[in-house]
């Protein structure tokens, strides 16, 4: 029977060897052996466990999300844009939709996702656009994923000037802040979101 080091088993299993360390104090996977001076060494039934359990739990999701309820019309064409292209890719998938903003990390959609990459449960993430997933903290989200063998996939790709980035970014912070306020100072709020994007809110972007 083969061993594998922790290094080799983590590259062949797609995680990290962090994780297996984890999985070695949680007591989700110990190794096959520890010698005396610390290596973990996992054996070739261990390999086979592991893949076979990866195969069975391991989905594509597509997550979509818009900012306010009176996108609904928005959100569904969103989703089935996304359902489409995974349909063509031939693999199975799931949707997780959300409704609320991008700067807000509580999403219970958002919190869903990470909760099953952290379980190891997800191959992929398929987003329409990249700030679908998050107006802020894409990358640390991205980051995390990597840790558990999980790739984000952006349909669109698309670039945008560091201008219009900029005014999207400033749209979607005071949106947040505005609905917090009152009378003449919501006003005020709205009036600047009006003349950052040219006299007209453009929802879709936040």
């Amino acid at each position: 029977m083969g061993y594998f080091t922790i290094n080799k088993f983590s590259k062949i299993v797609g995680v990290t060897p962090q994780t297996l360390r984890n999985w070695d104090k949680t007591g989700k996977l110990k190794p096959h052996h520890t010698t005396s001076s610390g290596y973990r060494y996992y054996s070739e039934e261990q390999l086979n466990q592991v893949l076979k359990t990866k195969i069975k739990t391991k989905i594509v999701i597509g997550y979509c999300r818009v900012s306010s309820p009176k996108q609904k019309d928005d959100l569904e064409r969103q989703i089935e844009n996304v359902k489409t292209y995974l349909l063509a890719q031939g693999k199975s998938f799931e949707i997780i939709s959300d409704i609320g903003s991008g700067i807000n990390c509580k999403r219970k959609g958002l919190l869903e996702l990470l909760g099953r990459i952290n379980r190891d449960e997800v191959e992929k993430i398929v987003v329409l656009y990249k700030d679908r997933l998050s107006r802020f903290g894409f990358e640390l989200i991205e980051y995390v994923a990597s840790l558990h063998g999980c790739e984000i996939e952006i349909i669109d790709n698309t670039q945008k000037t560091e201008q219009e980035e900029l005014v999207e970014d400033l749209v979607q912070i005071i949106t947040v802040f505005s609905c917090k306020l009152q009378g003449k100072r919501a006003h005020k709020a709205r009036k600047l979101i009006k003349e950052l994007v040219g006299g007209e809110q453009n929802d879709e972007g936040v």
